[in-house]
């Protein structure tokens, strides 16, 4: 298994400024090639504290690449639905070129409904915008001379620039959430895929789904399985457990209050039961996440042993991305808990 670390802010200026939060995350950063961590990640969102700090995913990136040698940049996701393909192409490119061929790309169709509303988007154009932006990037980085003629999107004998470092194209990923369909389709397709942990035997079934779709369409290997967790590592278990608690809790309500439209009447037939969906998110606590093992919290022995039990309840997988500064965390409590598990958890989790 490889581990990585994801920066989601999920703040507002009346909690940290953007200046604040992305010093910290690159002083972070500084520890990944250090301690064997695989990649670095940061997502796409707008307006809002749920991830309104980063626009633009690219930019930190880019950054981050400075400060590695070794990690992969993985964006975690790009939108196409917000995103024209000619310009998300040349982006991705020299995202690229800048951290020498060690881009991820990951694709996501967004879900908030406020994020359509601004950009004047309508909600039941999402899946059609994704499939048609993904598929146009996708050519503009593989193929020259690119003529395409879609709903949203047109253009003719287009060779974009740059032409990617990594050949025929970086690596995609789609993120996904719940839906049956999105892991089958992620699968068909022969990309990886990017989810939040759920329940055991959910996220097995889940999982199951995406590998048997890749091998029904002929695609080598069982493809690659990326995990979103919560991670705090401290000597003392007590204490990792009174440092995570509010600041963890904190993130779901705000994840919560970004996505709450869905749960007052807002409906679209490309996002069925999300009303349902964020209700569940809604009751979900520190001990919830704790006990379904989707947050990371306690001494590297207690961690070990939850990575072991997540791992033999879903049947495998193959990367975890890990937030170690979710929220309002202090830089030294995260800079702390990522050296201890790099010391103490990572070298184990990646043979084990």
């Amino acid at each position: 298994m490889q581990v990585g670390v994801q920066f989601f802010p999920d703040i507002g200026p009346t909690v940290r400024s953007a200046r604040d939060y992305w010093q910290d995350a690159l002083h972070l950063v500084g520890l990944v090639d250090r301690y064997g961590y695989s990649h670095v990640r940061t997502i796409e969102h707008y307006f809002n504290a749920y991830g309104g700090y980063s626009p633009n995913p690219m930019i930190f990136l880019a950054a981050a690449a400075q400060i590695t040698r070794k990690a992969r940049l993985v964006t975690g996701a790009v939108l196409p639905a917000f995103n024209n393909p000619l310009k998300l192409a040349g982006e991705l490119a020299l995202l690229d070129a800048l951290c020498d061929g060690r881009l991820d790309v990951g694709f996501a169709r967004a879900f908030l409904p406020h994020e359509f509303g601004h950009f004047g988007i309508a909600l039941d154009e999402s899946r059609a915008r994704f499939d048609e932006g993904m598929e146009q990037v996708r050519r503009l980085l593989e193929e020259e001379n690119v003529t395409a003629t879609g709903r949203f999107h047109s253009f003719r004998d287009v060779t974009s620039l740059p032409r990617p470092t990594q050949l025929p194209r970086p690596p995609f990923y789609v993120a996904a959430l719940a839906s049956k369909e999105s892991f089958e389709r992620t699968g068909a397709a022969g990309y990886g895929i990017m989810a939040i942990p759920m329940a055991g035997g959910a996220m097995a079934e889940l999982i199951g789904i995406y590998r048997e779709a890749r091998r029904q369409a002929g695609h080598p290997g069982p493809g690659t399985v990326m995990l979103a967790f919560h991670m705090l590592c401290h000597e003392d278990q007590s204490e990792a457990e009174r440092i995570a608690r509010a600041p963890l809790e904190r993130y779901l309500r705000s994840l919560v209050d970004a996505a709450s439209e869905w749960t007052t009447g807002i409906s679209s037939a490309d996002y069925k039961g999300y009303d349902q969906v964020i209700a569940a998110l809604a009751r979900e606590t520190f001990e919830t996440q704790v006990a379904k093992c989707a947050a990371w919290v306690g001494t590297p022995e207690c961690i070990l042993d939850t990575i072991a039990t997540y791992q033999r309840q879903v049947g495998g997988f193959d990367s975890a991305s890990l937030q170690v500064n979710f929220n309002d965390i202090p830089l030294a409590a995260a800079e702390a808990s990522m050296r201890l598990f790099g010391e103490r958890v990572l070298p184990k989790a990646m043979t084990g």
